[in-house]
């Protein structure tokens, strides 16, 4: 790194960098791609991308007709959650449902459910659940036992003698971080990282892609200026706008969708600084071993798929095999949205994150060496 740095100087960086944001300024697409892109982007991601379940569609078979049934089902369908399709007392009307698909959960009430709560306290529902949607069934389950639990709770505080209790096991559950349950505030931060990540990376592998097909890379390379300042004027101004674009995001996050920041912001900031230059090295190793714009994007989106199924943006790292959150270790992606998750939800600071800064900050110097010697070769 420091022969590749030696005859820098800042100044003709700086100058060639201000050609390049005068440049980018004046492309109105190019301009468009890096600032209102990203918003939307956010705007749309953040309301698609989420394991939250509203409405989903349930079938109730009440075998007992009583007043405890028909309350469970009112707080079933009062809910949020939940949306009656169907109430009979047939089984088959709700399995013909199920097979269709028009269902995600089957409750069955049986025969017997108000006189077991008056005499005994207890009483059992069946609970079928479509578990074709994956772990939708799971989030589907788990919100009808939630309300299930509630019911049951008033109706012992109501009929079970205080003498009764002395035998139940209670359990007290706390939601930590997020108590709203609101899968936004931990969505929003994660997509976030990945929008910047396709600035950083996406956009300058293309940028540097395009001075080869102009020709304008040829005649820079006859010129006095190094190959460091070179780099250092082209990675410059997307480091701004990519920090630009992490601000915007921020306020949207904060003022549409009401996710707040719990850390500090200038930790964020500085902690996307150093993620920035990896995936601004990444896009510059990318521009080397690629002759077109198209080619780039290719590169970089195949690039782009794996960093970010193997994140833990969509899908919690704890629950992949070990060989892939081994894998997932190299990947800056995993670490930057683990401290954006852990800065904004959770209010983390320095030494919490310590350990995904450090290896961004590894990363970065390595990442950002090996492409500049890669692109002295292919340039030279």
């Amino acid at each position: 790194m420091a022969r590749l740095l030696r005859g820098f100087s800042m100044r003709r960086a700086l100058a060639l960098a201000h050609a390049e944001v005068l440049h980018v300024v004046r492309d109105r697409a190019t301009l468009v791609q890096l600032i209102v892109v990203p918003i939307v982007q956010l705007l749309v991601l953040a309301n698609a991308a989420t394991f939250a379940i509203h409405s989903s569609p349930i079938y109730v078979v009440d075998m007992d007709r009583s007043t405890a049934s028909r309350a469970v089902t009112n707080r079933l369908q009062a809910s949020d959650y939940f949306r009656l399709v169907g109430y009979s007392s047939s089984p088959g009307a709700a399995n013909e449902a199920m097979l269709r698909g028009d269902v995600s959960l089957t409750l069955t009430i049986p025969h017997d459910f108000e006189t077991q709560l008056v005499r005994t306290h207890t009483s059992v529902v069946h609970l079928d659940v479509n578990t074709e949607k994956g772990s939708a069934a799971n989030i589907v389950q788990s919100y009808a036992v939630q309300i299930l639990n509630a019911y049951a709770a008033e109706l012992g505080a109501e009929i079970m003698p205080r003498e009764s209790r002395t035998g139940r096991i209670v359990t007290v559950a706390r939601d930590w971080y997020n108590p709203t349950l609101n899968y936004k505030h931990y969505m929003v931060p994660g997509i976030l990282v990945a929008l910047v990540t396709i600035v950083g990376t996406l956009i300058t592998a293309q940028n540097i892609a395009r001075e080869k097909e102009m020709g304008t890379l040829e005649q820079l390379n006859v010129t006095p200026i190094t190959k460091a300042e070179f780099i250092a004027a082209k990675l410059m101004p997307f480091w701004v706008l990519g920090l630009v674009d992490l601000a915007a995001g921020l306020l949207v996050g904060y003022f549409v969708f009401g996710v707040p920041m719990h850390g500090d912001p200038f930790l964020l900031f500085f902690a996307a600084g150093v993620y920035l230059v990896v995936a601004l090295a990444i896009g510059l190793w990318i521009s080397t071993i690629v002759e077109t714009q198209q080619q780039a994007m290719f590169v970089t989106f195949f690039l782009l798929m794996i960093y970010l199924l193997m994140s833990g943006l969509f899908t919690p790292i704890d629950s992949m095999p070990h060989w892939v959150q081994l894998a997932s270790e190299l990947n800056p992606v995993r670490h930057f949205v683990t401290i954006a998750r852990a800065i904004i939800v959770k209010g983390a600071g320095l030494r919490e994150i310590a350990r995904p800064l450090g290896i961004l900050a590894v990363y970065g110097v390595v990442v950002l060496t090996l492409a500049i010697r890669q692109y002295d070769k292919r340039s030279a």
